[in-house]
């Protein structure tokens, strides 16, 4: 195969740039919010639109089911060398938009100005596969397809922990054969530095509820002596921490393995500006661990927050009531060396000795995952340091992100591949927010850059 010339596909994606913007917007308008059966049929409906725009593309591209929402699964055997095989992963699916009054546009329905395109899915994770999808349609035109073999999987249930996605890996583990996944769904250092992660935290999401009266109590009746299981819940999520920022569930740190002294040092030469990463969202005092630097708390500590906690009356004006029930939800962000099921049973320990007799108290698991650190050795790793060097003018960070992506773990542990995480997010999109965002320059960066990697690939 004749290689096609980078400048003419660089320079095709710039003048195609308003037909990507207006298919990226008619995929967003589908609301596939996963964590809502009413939202079940849009889900399906965002699948199918990505199966067509990959057939598109000249793939074999097929809707997968599963259990919960399915799953888009698309083959191309390439147009030139037989390896390096690559596995695209993204998921189609997006958190809920509630709370809808704080949205200035109404989340799905996307609006775009000179600098930027809002919409519930702009950048987590729709726009970001649009990054390589539009790639992959770049290359279908110049050269019928991509220059190596390419497997796609994009799933529908990644913001509600990927339930089914490993017994989906289990079924197709002979047709999702790769020498490397690559994932955009990070996050750039900055608007004008790129960044490839290489660790990442994993996330175990769980539920507490506590029970104690067999009804609702009037307050006035039974206040001061009925167990009030709001007051009781609140005592325990409020002794999560010491005053250092420290998690008090039993065996929480057993196992942890930190990043390497040079490593750390690498990391604290990166002058991260705490104070203007927490002025863009409105705060100015750092909190966390006390006794570890910025970045090692958000790229190789633990944490445990408290995500929602409800009970009772929450309606307008007065209810006088003590409720029979309360209950939380907590998220756990675990690094390298934890364990989730050690965690699981610390923290109904941590639960259990702080109730009662007349409380019963239930721990709830609704997802885990475990944190990874990635090999960034090999000709493809050096191949993307190159795409965003020669894309950017700079060379990437090479650093770690503090959040969680499911799959990656599963692709590790039942598939034995390792991953490309080249993302193209800001650290201000305001993912999982009213007013998520993407920035118009960081989406073409990102379809040049996967333009480049391939290019590279294709020598």
């Amino acid at each position: 195969m004749t290689t096609p010339s980078l400048d003419a596909m660089l320079a095709a994606a710039d003048a195609g740039f308003p037909a990507t913007l207006d298919r990226l917007c008619a995929w967003l308008r589908i609301p596939s919010v996963s964590a809502q059966p009413k939202h079940a049929a849009d889900c399906a409906r965002a699948a199918e639109w990505l199966a067509a725009q990959l057939a598109a593309c000249g793939f074999a591209a097929e809707v997968k089911p599963t259990r919960g929402h399915p799953c888009v699964l698309a083959h191309h055997p390439g147009t030139g060398r037989e390896a390096p095989r690559l596995l695209y992963y993204g998921h189609y699916d997006v958190q809920p938009a509630e709370p809808f009054e704080l949205w200035r546009s109404p989340p799905f329905e996307p609006t775009v100005d000179e600098r930027q395109i809002t919409a519930r899915g702009a950048v987590d994770d729709k726009g970001q596969v649009m990054t390589w999808l539009e790639a992959f349609r770049l290359w279908h035109a110049a050269a019928g397809g991509p220059p190596v073999p390419v497997t796609v999987l994009v799933e529908g249930e990644e913001e509600v922990g990927s339930p089914n996605l490993e017994a989906f890996l289990a079924e197709h583990r002979l047709s999702l054969d790769a020498d490397l996944v690559v994932i955009s769904d990070t996050t750039a250092w900055d608007r004008e530095t790129p960044a490839i992660r290489t660790r990442l935290r994993g996330l175990l999401y769980t539920e507490i509820a506590i029970r104690a009266a067999n009804r609702d109590l009037h307050s006035g009746l039974f206040g001061g002596s009925a167990l009030n299981p709001i007051n009781l819940l609140a005592r325990i999520l409020g002794a999560l921490h010491d005053a250092r920022g420290r998690v008090q569930i039993p065996g929480f740190y057993e196992g942890l393995v930190m990043p390497p002294e040079e490593v750390r040092a690498q990391w604290a030469s990166l002058a991260f500006d705490e104070e203007a990463f927490l002025r863009d969202v409105g705060l100015s005092i750092p909190a966390g661990e006390a006794d570890f630097p910025a970045l090692e708390r958000l790229w190789a500590r633990p944490t445990a927050d408290i995500n929602g906690i409800w009970g009772g009356y929450t309606g307008p004006g007065a209810k006088t009531v003590i409720a029979a029930e309360a209950f939380a939800k907590l998220s756990f962000r675990l690094v390298p060396g934890q364990e989730p099921e050690r965690i699981v049973d610390g923290l109904k320990r941590f639960v259990a000795d702080r109730c009662p007799a007349d409380a019963k108290a239930e721990v709830r698991v609704l997802s885990s995952g475990t944190g990874c650190v990635i090999d960034d050795s090999g000709p493809v790793f050096a191949a993307a340091r190159a795409a965003l060097a020669a894309e950017y003018g700079r060379p990437p960070v090479i650093g770690r992100e503090g959040g969680s992506i499911p799959v990656v773990s599963s692709f590790r542990t039942m598939l034995g591949l390792d991953l490309l995480l080249m993302g193209f997010g800001l650290p201000d999109d305001r993912i999982h927010s009213p007013n998520e965002k993407f920035e118009l320059a960081c989406l073409r960066h990102g379809i040049r850059s996967h333009l480049r990697l391939l290019h590279a690939l294709a020598g």
